[in-house]
């Protein structure tokens, strides 16, 4: 059973607990979270849950029925998700929104192999570095692996691309030495997945552990697998469909990607495939590796040899590095189909935004230049670099980027420190992608917000009237704040990234006809004249952004504390049950936090399932406004089904 205890459950009280639960003859794992601490009691259920309940300092009481206790979804109800840091300070998140890819050789078999697998590996966008240091093998007189010498090697290639290290372990004897040469995640191999000893002395050293599904095993025996590392102490386990062995002899295994969806009801623990051994054919792997995505996998493991005709081991299942980087971009295009996002190693930075801050500052005084870097959609002239310039002075420099979608990327793969993003118009309402990308991109935390106010212009090309124009050109944000001006004067629409875009194109058309919807510094920038001024809709027309930053890096993202938090944005949805948004809702309100906006968005794979997202306002009088939240957080959990605190922040 799981006792959840009380977030205010004295050390007393839960001694009293525990003494209750051994007297029973139950083992107790005490797990502690960021929101409160359960006590895990696994044994035979020997007495009534009702003598636990009544105790003091316990919320309440989960009964287990399935043999495997902790890795059950009755345990832990939310998706595990196993973070793994890199030496670049960046935290790897396994499971989740996000797709991971581990690459490299079956076998290590030089330092030269190693470091041009991993160039190849980190050039196509893999987030982990494989290779066997130690191989077990059929025969005994096929290659075994380069021992101590193979993990220096793997560790060092790693090291370089700022690639945590994956390698198999096959005897409990070569932990210590693993340990010393920095392995990140060990994998326990097929062969091993019922070898027990192993997995106790494994799961105590606290590490990620990727558990391969043994050849012949059932779910139910793989997750009883996964309870042995679980129960003897760690709480970093993954899962890993590698193929099992059937009558069918055209592939090496077959792959049961029927697993997934199973595993997906019944544990908690993030899931990944191995389509390489699955099939054991080279040119079928790729189809595979994305399939196994689309079934619902969190990521993929698959070899990768530089010369697979010379590899010393599994050469006909090593992929050439060139279909490697094919999956990585397929897995690119199909990650917002699932409503995922493609995890990546961050560029190497050498300090943090904290630091970069204190450098501009710096910079300042000794006349140079360097500034910290925050993305936004469209080119100069936006109203988004407006944005930046409002909330950053002249300590941030406006990168221009695209789409919406490249600011998230951006930001994630540590190209920029900031993202601004627009969120909401007053009159043309929501940005509805930014909501979407808010959902997807689990590695970024909105950390503060600006508000401006948008003045539309039509600019066009010297010469040009509003007789001559038939075009314009802008956003479609834009074009819908300047709907009345737009019909009055019949002109065609014509969306653009940005309304910044838009002036850049019809300034590189050099046409009468055509003009754009913007800021009126646009006709500075682009050599344009203004035609006229203030033709929005309405002239109190505001547009709120919002900043992100990255929270996968070793210090949390930079929440600009000289400034108290007065808002936070929060994700939840609700139970499939009469009245629960009723229930949620009333959660806001006894805690007296007063919603700006509510929006709710569909779940991408879940048809009929909506995410809610809401701005709330916090009282001057919190003392603590992250620990309000957190405590808020836990009582909303109690009606609601899933919950992200996207950012706690000053506006």
């Amino acid at each position: 059973m799981v006792i959840v205890l009380k977030n205010d459950a004295s050390e007393s009280e839960k001694k009293n607990i525990k003494n209750l639960l051994k007297s029973k003859n139950f083992k107790i794992n005490e797990v502690k979270g960021e929101e409160s601490t359960i006590l895990a009691a696994v044994g035979k259920l020997s007495m009534d849950v009702r003598e636990v309940e009544v105790l003091p300092g316990v919320e309440k009481v989960v009964p287990i029925s399935k043999p495997y206790k902790l890795a059950s979804r009755e345990f832990k109800p939310e998706n595990s998700i196993i973070e793994i840091q890199n030496n670049r300070g960046q935290i790897i998140r396994v499971g989740g929104s996000r797709l991971v890819s581990i690459g490299g050789p079956c076998a290590v078999e030089s330092r030269e192999q190693m470091l041009a697998a991993a160039a190849a590996v980190s050039a196509a966008g893999a987030t982990m570095l494989r290779g066997g240091a130690y191989k077990p093998r059929t025969s005994p007189y096929a290659f075994q692996g380069l021992g101590e010498e193979g993990l220096k090697y793997l560790k060092e290639a790693g090291d370089k691309y700022g690639l945590p290290v994956v390698t198999e372990i096959v005897a409990a004897e070569y932990i210590p030495l693993m340990e010393d040469n920095g392995v990140d995640v060990y994998q326990v191999g097929a062969r091993n997945m019922q070898n027990f000893e192993l997995l106790k002395r494994l799961g105590k050293l606290g590490k990620p552990v990727i558990l391969k599904r043994g050849l012949c095993a059932t779910i139910q025996e793989w997750l009883m697998s996964a309870e042995y590392l679980l129960s003897s102490g760690t709480d970093k386990v993954i899962l890993c469909e590698r193929g099992i062995r059937t009558y069918e002899t055209a592939t090496r295994n077959t792959l049961d990607l029927s697993a997934i969806p199973v595993l997906r009801s019944l544990t908690h623990l993030p899931i990944i495939v191995d389509p390489s051994h699955a099939v054991g054919v080279r040119d079928k792997i790729p189809p595979m590796a994305l399939a196994a995505l689309a079934a619902g996998a969190d990521g993929i493991i698959v070899e990768v040899h530089c010369h697979p005709e010379q590899a010393l081991s599994d050469a006909a299942q090593a992929l050439y590095p060139e279909q490697f980087d094919k999956i990585m971009r397929d897995m690119e295009a199909l990650a917002p189909v699932i409503g995922k996002q493609v995890a990546h190693i961050r560029s190497e930075r050498k300090t943090s935004p904290t630091q970069s801050i204190q450098s501009t500052q710096e910079s300042k005084k000794n006349g140079t230049d360097e500034k910290i870097k925050c993305a936004f959609s469209g080119k100069k002239g936006a109203y988004a670099e407006q944005a930046v310039i409002n909330f950053f002075d002249d300590s941030a420099e406006a990168v221009e980027v695209n789409s919406f979608d490249e600011i998230f990327q951006q930001v994630v793969d540590g190209k920029v420190q900031y993202g601004m993003i627009p969120i909401e118009n007053s009159t043309a309402g929501s940005i509805y992608n930014n909501y979407d990308n808010l959902t997807r991109y689990e590695d970024v935390s909105i950390v503060g917000a600006v508000t401006i106010r948008i003045e539309h212009s039509l600019l066009a090309p010297k010469g040009a009237t509003l007789q001559t124009v038939k075009n314009v050109y802008s956003h479609p944000q834009g074009l819908a704040q300047c709907s009345n001006f737009i019909k009055n004067h019949g002109y065609h629409c014509v969306d653009t990234v940005s309304t910044a875009t838009g002036a850049q194109l019809v300034a590189s058309k050099g046409e009468l006809e055509n003009a754009a919807i913007c800021n009126a510094r646009n006709a500075e920038i682009w050599g344009l004249e203004v035609l006229q001024q203030g033709i929005e809709n309405n002239p109190n027309n505001y547009t709120r952004f919002v900043i992100i930053a990255a929270n996968h890096v070793g210090s949390e993202p930079l929440q600009f504390e000289e400034k108290k938090p007065n808002r936070a944005s929060i994700l939840f949805t609700t139970k499939n049950e009469a009245g629960a948004l009723y229930d949620a809702l009333g959660v806001f309100k006894n805690a007296n936090l007063s919603m700006n906006r509510l929006e709710s968005r569909p779940i991408a794979g879940k048809p009929w399932k909506y995410w809610f997202y809401s701005d709330v306002v916090i009282q001057n009088d919190v003392a603590n406004p992250k620990e309000f939240i957190a405590d808020f957080k836990e009582k909303l959990k109690k009606v609601a089904e899933d919950i992200r605190v996207l950012g706690i922040y000053s506006e």
